[in-house]
């Protein structure tokens, strides 16, 4: 059967319409719900989340490190111009974390705060929220892990790449001073070993 004139019509509009138009922005909206609550920076992920029945079966990690893989999947979509995964370099994974600051959930002291270096302010402040070392660290380990399973070369992942390995450690050492916190790592005493006593011997008589 075919279209009468109006109803072509009537297809463009609705083509053109708001809601059409909004498509791209209800994506963008999908990366602003926290990857995890126990991730302590507050990490902003896709809410596309697996689904009931499998995730009995993945473990915590593993879904996790889905949810990740297709938050970074919808911002090359995003990304203007768009952008595929086999161009995506260091640079873009840097773009990628700086933008996911806007969500970040961690109070970071500029040096002019009388808070800077104070670890526990008695006070607010109006310093800027940033997402936290932790999480952005633990983010890119996932990452670059689903990097590889998804068909990815360990040689250009660009999880890995030098540039983002120098921009976590600019991180982690700029917060430390910020917050007036330590992210070295306690290395843990091994417990002594008791020696064990020998009783004396017995003097013979």
């Amino acid at each position: 059967m075919d279209l009468t004139q109006d109803e072509v019509d009537s297809a463009n509009g609705a083509a053109d319409s708001p809601t059409a138009n909004n498509k791209t922005s209800s994506m963008m909206m999908m990366i602003t719900s926290p990857i995890s609550p126990s991730s302590g920076g507050g990490v902003s992920a896709s809410s596309a989340v697996a689904s009931p029945s499998s995730s009995t079966t993945l473990s915590r990690y593993e879904n996790q490190k889905r949810r990740d893989w297709n938050t970074f999947g919808q911002y090359l979509k995003n990304h203007r111009p768009p952008l595929s995964l086999a161009r995506c370099s260091g640079a873009h994974v840097l773009e990628f974390l700086r933008y996911l600051d806007q969500f970040g959930k961690t109070k970071v002291h500029t040096q002019l705060c009388p808070f800077f270096g104070h670890p526990n302010p008695p006070a607010p402040c109006p310093c800027p929220l940033r997402q936290a070392w932790g999480s952005l660290d633990a983010l890119i380990g996932r990452l670059r892990a689903a990097y590889e399973e998804n068909g990815g070369k360990p040689e250009t992942n660009p999880f890995g790449a030098r540039a983002v390995r120098l921009y976590l450690r600019e991180v982690r050492d700029s917060q430390a001073k910020a917050r007036g916190i330590s992210y070295e790592k306690k290395k843990r005493k091994r417990p002594q070993q008791q020696q064990q006593t020998l009783p004396p011997p017995n003097s013979s008589s």
